[in-house]
């Protein structure tokens, strides 16, 4: 049984992503919470909460973005630092959910370390979480407390509204990602395309066939992820290949590590659009960042106020 919504809201931010939490404070009209996030000389983490937030709703925005261990951590800490603190409600908001890509035994003697990663989470002493674009929707079955889903497609929608609808169609880049394609392209009124792909190792994607038709089409590759880029840049040359006049891609969580970037640059790719549920650094010329701080914003306000987060996506 969950906890009824006390007191005053408020909002406080780990280090991982400042920026979003103050855009999300903006949009609400109110000033972020006062927390100290530091480190001992060892690296251990120190949190002092500098305000009274006995029986308030309080929400700790902290995406468990690389380095991934060291922002967990700090949440689980910020969290039990509330939680001591005697918080009303405290509500974890991890607009990027690390680990979520290990959420079952793809092979043999395995972790699954998106359920480990939930239960330090749960146990910790956080009452609800908030999360966007989860690599994989069962994840929410990890948690044994409510989960708020939110979809960032809205804020991508609005990106491409002003397209040509007969032209496009959404690429789903690999089977796993169709659904997730699928619901955009509907919202879309586009067609949908469904990429053959294998992993022969980590990092590392094959594309073995292109199911539907992209001749002369303006072509959006849709995923929840972008890493290393090995995937994007490897379908944005085999569609291109099969004649797609225009490709864009689509990504919630711009990770972008190693050399994405320069692959980026130099790939088919006319634009990559992500959020900013991550971190924002220079992402030079083909990345565009569209911010999600409006929708967390909108969702942490209903949640507060006890009205329901779906209608938000009606």
């Amino acid at each position: 049984m969950t906890k009824s919504v006390n007191g005053d809201l408020r909002i406080f931010s780990g280090n991982a992503n400042i920026a979003l939490a103050q855009k999300i404070c903006s949009h609400l009209n109110m000033e972020m919470g006062k927390l100290r996030v530091e480190r001992f000389a060892d690296g251990e983490i120190d949190v002092q909460i500098l305000e009274s937030v006995r029986a308030h709703d309080c929400y700790l925005i902290q995406p468990t973005c690389p380095p991934v261990n060291e922002n967990l951590m700090e949440l689980l800490i910020m969290i039990d630092a509330f939680k001591r603190a005697s918080a009303g409600k405290i509500t974890a908001v991890i607009p990027y959910f690390g680990y979520a890509r290990a959420d079952r035994k793809a092979s043999p003697r395995v972790p699954i370390t998106a359920k480990l990663a939930s239960n330090l989470i749960t146990e910790a002493g956080a009452d609800r979480i908030m999360t966007v674009d989860l690599h994989a929707g069962q994840i929410q079955g990890f948690f044994d407390i409510p989960v708020d889903h939110l979809r960032a497609r809205k804020v991508f929608l609005d990106y491409f509204k002003d397209f040509d609808r007969k032209d496009l169609v959404v690429i789903s880049p690999d089977v796993g990602g169709v659904e997730r394609a699928r619901k955009f392209a509907a919202r879309m009124d586009a067609g949908l395309v469904i990429i053959d792909k294998r992993r022969p190792k980590a990092n590392e994607a094959v594309v073995y066939n292109v199911i539907g038709d992209v001749k002369d089409k303006v072509a959006i590759i849709f995923d929840d992820i972008v890493d290393t880029a090995g995937t994007l840049t490897t379908v944005a040359q085999k569609i291109k290949e099969r004649g797609a006049r225009e490709i864009y891609a689509v990504c919630t969580h711009g990770l972008l590590s190693r050399n994405a970037i320069d692959k980026i640059n130099r790939s088919e790719i006319k634009k990559l659009v992500i959020s900013d549920s991550l971190p924002i650094r220079d992402l030079g010329p083909k990345v565009e960042v569209l911010s999600v701080s409006y929708l967390l914003a909108d969702a942490i306000k209903r949640n507060h106020d006890g009205r329901s987060i779906s209608d938000m996506f009606n």
